[in-house]
């Protein structure tokens, strides 16, 4: 008897079968890309803003021309079968009403039906393509699970593709395994294969091997090792050898693209004559000491170290790269010019955010042995040539150092909030404790996350009385001040082993909430300089400017309401390029009424506006609480999302700006006690790091300036960061206009 005929071909069989699919639910599609051929020919993104990579409006290019989803009829089992057309694992939600902005095109599909369980779109029920009654108001959006499906390729990454028989590399110490400090940069190649970790034969190794094994430890670079220690080690040791004749060319993003061969199962004699092979490797800067070199390219944007827009310096300026062309080759360029490994990752379609200003470079096609970006061919860009939705990013190889293994979270909700604990102590004597919550601010908090391996902090707690600590009381670590870019707490200034903090309850011990993405507030520059002027406005005028103490200090004693004000005005633009949107830290409830201007204050400093003489010194002075923070105007194919009308919700949405005319109240710096001269103006956003930015550099925005006592020209105005260090050193040593010819 075979049950299993009688199964496959039995009418009751079959009965059961479609009995149980009813009543349990089919399995669940299959996750192989090729075997989805239901949706050849089309092509799936999502769109829109604000967004996180795994959520937007949901669009369809078909025979060319791409278009959207009406929400007509729309559901969650819908979202699931478009979340994995787009590579995703599940739907977590969908949105309606073109929450992500309406799109452009046709609407390819209207009254979409699909029980969950389709492998294509194209075997759900519709209207048929391209019939719709709707408009783009009504288009879908999905909000998918932030977990990939396994083998599915994104069009915007792409990664390394390796032999699947060597899983990991790993260097291991000939002497003291277990006990040298991280990371370990010489020793003895492991590669893990299927049946565990073995040795490499070095017959035949070459340089090249041991610079393509670097650069996957997130090292740029190998030396010369003493192989007769190792040899004379090697004697006393028992190896177990997996592959030899090793053959790489240098360029190879992982060691399985060289030419290898694995020993078989019965091979009895393996490197016969030779000895496991060693590499020895040399760091990075970032990881021996401060790294101070006027580089040549940068990174900008990415959650984690090693990762982001890539940015090159030309004329003292800097500026982003175009995708085109962008590989894994020209990646690892960027990255071993950095100090890092090889890329892991090379990105295009401003995954890391888009950049501002110009597009420096085009079409650069890179060997990998090129020592940087710049060495390899390229194409000058042109004004039609690219734009910033086309910015190029890396994720790069980097040394594993353990620092993420000295911190942890407790008491949270998520594994991405908490109290922070961190590990201190010798051998022996190792133990959790807490850090004192005065003082900890945004910045401590962002090198937190970092250390976590969490991305950039949303908040930074004084307290955390809502979060149990556990069996954790100690306070151990007190007076962190953190510049925002180290790696590790350790490397922030602190009290040492001497713990004062005023407030020694846990309840005020410092906490965390980490999050993968951030708002980046930018000012447009050129704009100030072009809307800069003096006005002298009456005292009767500037009653309520003074209540919200928006002129200089002498205006108290001034002979209100006779007399004037010298005001210095300008128009701020003010963008977010980040990949979040940027919102007031305190909610509506603590949001104050300003009878006098009639609106509500988000925030009490948004933004400080100066005056200084050539060596720093502040001449005069103003601010601007955030009264209203807007979207005034957009990108294309971004919809607004934030107005201040009706006690509306404040914010600057992801690829929004929001504008403070020059001729609003509190706009301007009182200059009435400015003598004549040659003055620097700087406006700084977000100046006490209340709301948590992917880069705080970008926020100060300054002008070479020359007043005569009736006029100003303002001139050279410039972000904090888009000159070199030498054109920035110009900019201060600035000695000031004679005349008011500006060349």
């Amino acid at each position: 008897m075979r049950p299993v005929s009688v199964w496959q071909w039995s009418p009751w069989g079959l009965w059961l079968c479609l009995l149980c699919r009813l009543c349990l639910g089919s399995p669940s599609p299959s996750t192989d890309p090729e075997k989805r051929a239901g949706s050849q020919g089309l092509r799936f993104r999502l769109a829109g803003f604000p967004r996180k990579p795994y959520e937007g409006r949901v669009e369809i290019q078909r025979a060319g021309e791409w278009g959207t989803i009406c929400d007509d009829d729309f559901t969650l089992q819908a979202a699931h079968v478009l979340c994995r057309e787009l590579g995703f694992t599940e739907a977590t939600g969908w949105t309606h009403s073109a929450k992500y902005g309406p799109g452009t095109g046709r609407i390819w599909l209207d009254n979409l039906s699909c029980t969950g369980t389709e492998q294509s779109v194209t075997e759900c029920a519709s209207r048929g393509w391209g019939n719709s009654d709707c408009t783009h108001d009504e288009d879908a959006g999905v909000i998918c699970k932030d977990q990939r499906l396994p083998g599915f390729k994104d069009s915007n990454v792409i990664e390394v593709e390796h032999n699947p028989q060597v899983e990991e590399v790993r260097l291991r110490p000939g002497v003291g395994w277990g006990r040298r400090p991280l990371p370990v940069t010489e020793g003895l190649v492991e590669v893990k294969l299927p049946d565990g970790w073995s040795q490499v034969c070095d017959k035949g190794w070459s340089a090249h091997n041991s610079h393509v094994v670097c650069g996957m430890l997130g090292f740029p670079s190998e030396k010369r090792v003493n192989t007769a220690f190792y040899r004379l080690l090697a004697q006393r040791q028992q190896h177990s050898f997996g592959l030899h004749g090793v053959a790489c060319v240098g360029t190879e993003a992982h060691l399985s693209l060289c030419s290898l061969e694995f020993y078989r199962a019965n091979d009895t004699a393996r490197c016969p004559g030779g000895a496991p092979a060693v590499v020895s490797c040399v760091p990075g800067p970032l990881y021996t000491a401060p790294f101070h070199a006027d580089a040549h390219v940068r990174l900008k944007g990415g959650a984690h170290p090693g990762e982001g827009r890539v940015e090159v310096l030309k004329a003292g300026t800097w500026g982003t790269v175009c995708d085109r062309k962008w590989d894994l080759q020209a990646a690892s360029v960027v990255c071993r010019e950095l100090g890092f490994g090889s890329a892991r990752e090379a990105l295009s379609g401003a995954r890391m955010g888009q950049g501002m200003g110009a597009i420096h470079l085009s079409e650069v096609r890179c060997s990998g042995q090129e020592p940087s970006l710049w060495k390899c061919p390229h194409k000058n860009i042109t004004a039609d040539d690219c734009s910033h939705s086309q910015d190029a990013a890396v994720r790069c190889n980097l040394p594993y150092t353990g620092v993420e293994a000295k911190i942890r979270l407790s008491g949270g909700r998520s594994r991405h909030e908490g109290r922070v604990e961190v590990q201190v102590g010798g051998p022996g004597s190792l133990h959790w404790g807490l850090i004192c919550g005065d003082d900890w601010g945004t910045l401590e908090a962002m090198v937190a996350c970092r250390q976590l391996g969490l991305g950039y902090a949303n908040h930074g707690l004084q307290e955390t009385w809502y979060w149990d600590s556990g069996n954790v009381t100690e306070v151990v670590m007190s007076g962190v001040r953190c510049t925002g870019t180290e790696l590790s707490l350790d490397q922030c200034a602190h009290h040492g082993t001497h713990i004062t903090c005023k407030r020694t309850e846990t309840r005020f011990t410092a906490g965390v909430i980490c999050s993968e993405t951030a708002s980046d507030l930018l000012l447009h520059s050129a704009l100030v300089q072009e809307t800069a002027y003096i006005e002298d406005r009456p005292l009767h005028m500037l009653y309520c400017a003074a209540e919200e103490n928006c002129l200089a200090s002498s205006a108290r004693s001034a002979n209100w309401p006779y007399g004037h004000r010298r005001l210095l005005r300008f128009s701020s633009q003010i963008h977010n390029l980040g990949r979040a949107d940027f919102r007031p830290k305190a909610g509506r409830h603590s949001w104050v009424w300003h009878e006098c201007h009639g609106h509500y204050h988000s925030m009490d400093i948004f933004t400080h506006y100066d005056i200084l003489t050539p060596n720093g010194t502040k001449v005069a002075e103003g601010h601007k609480a955030s009264f209203c923070l807007e979207d005034t105007e957009c990108q294309e194919d971004v919809s607004k999302r934030y107005e201040c009308a009706n006690f509306g919700e404040q914010g600057i949405t992801v690829g929004c700006w929001d504008l403070y005319r020059h001729d609003i109240d509190c706009q301007w710096i009182d200059i009435t006690d400015v003598k004549p001269g040659n003055y620097i103006l700087q406006v700084v956003i977000n100046p006490n790091f209340e709301v948590a930015e992917s880069d705080f550099t970008n926020n100060a925005m300054k002008c070479n300036c020359k007043y005569d006592g009736h006029r100003i020209w303002v001139h050279n105005c410039h972000i904090g960061d888009a000159f070199s260090e030498e054109a920035n050193r110009r900019f201060e040593r600035y000695p000031g206009q004679t005349s008011n010819q500006i060349i």
